[in-house]
């Protein structure tokens, strides 16, 4: 007897488990050419590990997605409307909290609207898996990377600049169809969010203060976006607007954070004027920027002016609020704006 590999099954079976609920086993029969028997141990594996559940009697069993929970399709780019794979195809296979349906609905159309409209690739492929505790989303598409494509849109030296560049938001190539906010709300609305592009990856994790870190890469080309949103989570996606929104309405997108990490390598001082006007590029379009000092071991005087005094007397009604500084920096930033 052919064994099924449960591997592969799990990504359609959800689908299908709630379109063919009272003749499951015909369908895997069809769509693999494995044999009844075959089909049925598959079924009963999937039933023990959580992937469906079985009602019904033995002659007529009735099957339905069960704890677990997974859809996985691929989409030619050209002419893709993104709200169509979700209505279509995923939204209905899962069962998720409102409020967590609402966010992984909205990374899901921005995640696939990017791949779409700034890839310049073929293809998309997406998978959302339900598990008891998370709700996970990976959209990955074969173009030409999101660090390259901004590096050659922006004149930016690498990918870690142009990390930084994304990480501030409201950043786009195409300024007359976008806004620059999709790829930023989503992280921000994530647990755990993963950018993987042409070998090169960042990561950003909720919990942690320091924001925005380079991350282990995915051995592909192209771009491949995760993030994973806890079920029990309170974050909600309006409270995630309001956040990001000085008057607190969610309206408008007038406050963002610089993760200067992002700037140097690990145990290297922010030390030149140069680095302070890369931090500083864009800035006139909030109100206030967060400068976060987290995980920097020192910087140096032409840094602190440049951006403290140089850049803040300059633009006056941008509000620059350092935090997470030892306190050294503080004291060197303290003279910077009293200079």
């Amino acid at each position: 007897m052919t064994r099924l590999a449960i591997d592969q099954l799990t990504l359609w079976i959800t689908a299908a488990a709630r379109e063919h609920s009272h003749d499951l086993a015909s369908h895997l029969e069809e769509r693999t050419g494995a044999s009844r028997r075959a089909s049925l141990a598959a079924l009963r594996r999937l039933v023990d590990a959580n992937w469906l559940r079985r009602s019904g009697s033995d002659r007529r069993p009735v099957y339905g997605p069960g704890h677990l929970r997974q859809v996985a399709r691929s989409y030619t780019l050209y002419g893709l409307q993104e709200d169509i794979p979700w209505q279509r195809d995923f939204a209905p296979n899962f069962d998720l909290p409102p409020h967590v349906a609402r966010m992984i609905q909205h990374g899901f159309t921005e995640l696939v609207n990017n791949a779409a409209d700034h890839s310049g690739g073929s293809s998309v492929t997406v998978s959302l898996r339900q598990t008891p505790s998370h709700a996970q989303l990976l959209v990955s598409d074969d173009g030409c990377g999101v660090f390259d494509k901004i590096c050659s849109a922006f004149d930016i030296a690498n990918a870690q600049h142009a990390m930084l560049e994304l990480s501030k938001g409201r950043l786009t190539s195409q300024p007359e169809m976008h806004t620059g906010r999709g790829l930023f709300f989503s992280s921000q609305l994530a647990d755990v969010f993963d950018i993987h592009a042409n070998g090169t990856a960042f990561q950003r994790r909720a919990w942690e203060s320091g924001g925005w870190q380079p991350g282990r890469p995915m051995p592909r080309q192209g771009s491949s976006i995760y993030m994973s949103i806890s079920l029990d989570t309170k974050r909600t996606l309006d409270q995630v607007l309001e956040a990001w929104s000085l008057d607190g309405s969610g309206i408008e997108f007038d406050h963002t954070t610089i993760a200067l990490r992002l700037l140097a390598g690990p145990g290297q001082p922010l030390d030149s004027r140069a680095q302070a006007r890369r931090v500083a590029a864009r800035l006139p379009m909030f109100k206030r920027a967060e400068i976060n000092f987290d995980g920097v071991v020192d910087v140096g005087h032409g840094f602190t002016d440049e951006l403290f005094r140089v850049f803040a007397k300059a633009h006056q009604e941008v509000e620059l609020l350092p935090t997470h500084m030892t306190p050294r920096i503080a004291a060197l930033v303290k003279s910077a704006q009293n200079a």
